[in-house]
């Protein structure tokens, strides 16, 4: 079984890494669907301080659409999400979800290869980040 994610670390603010995120999940075709700012919503709901937590709904509509043409359920498990969190002051740790630990979930063999091409693209995804 895979790890649930893998992670870099950037030394930018939270909303400059979320840009260079974005930037780097367009050039694998991905898109950003959703962008849920945790730690707003921990200060509006519970008046709670929380270091920058911003959770966004990474998307490839070619994968998904194969993906949910395999199995229709596929959506619960949708879209592959990525976390950007503050380190302190000027420094960011990026985790992307590893789409194989969650489709491997799903017992059909075309389901699992596609999770391992997507994890691919992240992959390089997280390598653009830092230069590799």
């Amino acid at each position: 079984m895979s790890q649930i994610s893998f992670t870099t670390a950037l030394d930018l603010p939270v909303p400059a890494a979320i840009e260079r995120v974005t930037a780097a999940l367009k050039d694998e075709g991905f898109g950003v669907l959703t962008t849920i700012d945790v730690a707003a919503t921990l200060k509006a709901k519970l008046g709670v301080e929380q270091a920058p937590y911003v959770i966004l709904g990474a998307c490839n509509p070619q994968y998904a659409h194969q993906a949910v043409n395999f199995e229709p359920e596929i959506g619960v498990l949708l879209p592959c999400n990525v976390v950007v969190r503050a380190d302190g002051a000027d420094r960011s740790i990026v985790s992307f979800m590893d789409p194989v630990a969650v489709l491997c979930l799903i017992d059909r063999p075309e389901v699992v290869a596609l999770g391992h091409a997507v994890r691919e693209k992240l992959q390089r995804v997280s390598a653009a980040l830092t230069g590799g």
